[in-house]
């Protein structure tokens, strides 16, 4: 919300009864008495407590709220001298007949008061048409742009440094950013002096608004570049380096700082930011910094154990020992053969799964049904229900 002009005539704080310290529920507790007491359906007929009703009402919408109330208090530091005459500068308040010309930027114990003026004249200018630090017309940071890289898997566990073939906006060759023709240089604008706005007096106000001549750049070009006809920036192709660290996951995005599209008037460049996807591997999955592989054993290998080669993703064999009695699904882990990131090295995650033959041998099935028969207990025991408990029956003689 702006600042409006009876803010500097009403004491919203003394409406409500409070002081202009009070906190946050203060005011709320006051608001609500003085409510109850002045609506109008609590006093029918009655223009002067509806007009009291509004007036509380108007208070509470200011100072109710945490940043009205804040634009409100720096408002009202300046006092009714901004109106009688009385204020720094003389007559006619501040900077004399005609309004507002002091300098916002010099007033240290201001604090946001640019902020508000900016509101009020339309985000570009301050009283007295002065622009604040940053305007529409001032530099402008460059725009942020997006690239997809597509890695393979092994490239994304170890990391790489690559290059990215983009077409976007650069600083122009020929001009090296200036916007002039090669062996001349932009000239201050004698419009607006090089300030890139100028004054539109609107009597107590003196607004500014950008300089018509130059656009707000401050600077003319007489003789523009014949790549960028003037604007310091073209389209092209060009290419960036980028490093993907170990262990980037699919999705993830990488920030290059000041990549991005170059800045005008003297901003600075905006970012690159760098979409990763990951094709996926036939044996790894990535965890975190962990890599998981699935290993096949056989069933006498799970019930008897047995030592088996697991490869890893730097195509190196690991022997990993299976104990007698390895229930399919159990992992295993190996340590230090996963992901060698910056922030540690991660593990080799090995599940194993016992595989079913889908065809048999006449010796295989002649040794399986051998054991079969040998075999006294069923895995499925725990499944049945278990008897019920028979009555007790006494012995009789």
């Amino acid at each position: 919300m702006a600042p409006q002009r009876e803010w500097f005539d009403k004491d919203y704080y003394a409406l409500l009864g409070v002081s202009d310290t009070a906190d946050a529920k203060e005011i709320t507790r006051a608001y609500r008495k003085l409510a109850r007491a002045n609506h109008p359906d609590a006093n029918p007929g009655d223009p002067a407590a509806e007009e009291r009703f509004k007036e509380i009402s108007a208070a509470y919408d200011v100072i109710g709220d945490a940043e009205k109330r804040k634009e409100y208090d720096e408002v009202r530091r300046l006092g009714p001298a901004a109106f009688s005459g009385g204020g720094p500068g003389g007559p006619g308040g501040f900077g004399g007949p005609g309004g507002f010309t002091f300098n916002v930027d010099d007033m240290g114990g201001m604090g946001g008061i640019g902020d508000i003026f900016g509101n009020l004249f339309g985000g570009g200018a301050t009283p007295g048409g002065r622009r604040g630090r940053r305007g529409p017309t001032g530099p402008q940071r460059g725009a942020d742009l997006e690239a997809t890289l597509h890695l393979d898997f092994v490239d994304a566990v170890r990391g790489l440094t690559t290059t990215l073939h983009l077409v976007s906006d650069a600083v122009c060759h020929t001009c090296k950013g200036n916007g002039a023709a090669p062996g001349t240089s932009p000239i201050t604008c004698e419009n607006c002096g090089g300030r890139g706005v100028v004054g539109d007096d609107q009597g107590m106000f003196a607004m500014s608004r950008p300089c018509p001549v130059c656009g707000g750049r401050g600077v003319r070009i007489e003789h523009p570049c014949p790549t960028c006809h003037g604007a310091g920036v073209e389209r092209r192709p060009r290419e960036v380096k980028v490093r993907i660290p170990a262990g980037v996951s699919a999705g993830q995005r990488i920030r290059l700082k000041g990549r991005g599209d170059p800045g005008r008037n003297g901003g600075p460049p905006g970012d690159l930011f760098v979409m990763c996807t990951v094709e996926p591997h036939r044996l790894f999955r990535m965890e975190g910094r962990n890599l998981r592989i699935t290993v096949p054993v056989t069933f006498a290998e799970a019930a008897l154990g047995a030592d088996i080669d697991v490869p890893t993703i730097d195509d190196a064999v690991v022997k990993v020992r299976i104990p007698a009695g390895t229930k399919a699904g159990r992992t295993f882990r190996v340590k230090g053969r996963g992901v060698v990131a910056a922030k540690g090295t991660g593990d080799l995650l090995v599940t194993v799964e016992v595989a079913v033959p889908t065809s048999l041998t006449p010796e295989q099935r002649e040794a399986l049904e051998a054991f079969a028969a040998a075999t006294t207990e069923s895995p499925r025991d725990h499944l049945r229900a278990p008897e019920p408990a028979r009555p007790h029956e006494e012995a009789t003689s």
